[in-house]
């Protein structure tokens, strides 16, 4: 498909369900692959007895995997840490060293459907890169809280799954992927994780 770069906006409709229920998305055409969408909280992938203590988030489109991510909410969002993760129906094992200083160091490692990913920050928290052997997808967000575009960009031979996992991992709270967003946000993490144990 070569190289490309594509864009998805915020879009929230005027009193429709998903404005009731708190739901942000963010859809557009993403390269040959038609229209994919990013939802935020994803009330689908979370069981409503669960919904007190977790939330997710979940791409779908025409032609792309579904992919989810179900975590302990911070900053309205999953946090990457303690997460389940699912792409094109399979479970994705992650993990991530959280005693490293560097970005490259801190970076999520996944391995889902036969390959293996790192997922990490790159110059700023707006921007990240989710990268396999022969593959990435450089994405960046237009601002931090609540992005009005989100877009990327290809490099290699990158196909729907990675698309999928890469948009995914923008609706995730990743602060923590550096050291000083880890420190900036450690206070927050630990009062919200206080109110998810009363929850249990």
């Amino acid at each position: 498909m070569g190289d490309y770069s594509f864009e998805l906006r915020r879009f929230e409709p005027p009193g429709g369900g998903r404005s009731r229920c708190g739901v942000t998305f963010w859809d557009g055409e993403v390269g040959g692959l038609g229209p994919v969408e990013l939802r935020v909280p994803a009330l689908e992938v979370v069981p409503a007895t669960d919904r007190g203590s977790y939330i997710g988030a979940m791409v779908t489109g025409d032609s792309i995997p579904v992919s989810s991510y179900v975590a302990p909410p911070y900053g309205g969002k999953p946090r990457i840490a303690q997460g389940v993760l699912h792409v094109a129906g399979q479970h994705a094992a992650t993990s991530r060293s959280s005693w490293r200083w560097s970005k490259a160091g801190r970076a999520l490692r996944i391995c889902v459907v036969g390959r293996e990913y790192r997922y990490r920050e790159t110059s700023n928290k707006r921007h990240h890169a989710l990268e396999r052997q022969g593959a990435q997808v450089l994405m960046a967000r237009s601002n931090w809280g609540k992005p009005t575009t989100i877009s990327g960009e290809t490099r290699g031979s990158v196909d729907s799954v990675d698309l999928s996992l890469a948009i995914l991992l923008e609706g995730v709270y990743t602060r923590n992927l550096s050291l000083r967003g880890a420190v900036i946000s450690a206070p927050g993490r630990f009062l919200d994780s206080l109110g998810t144990l009363g929850d249990i």
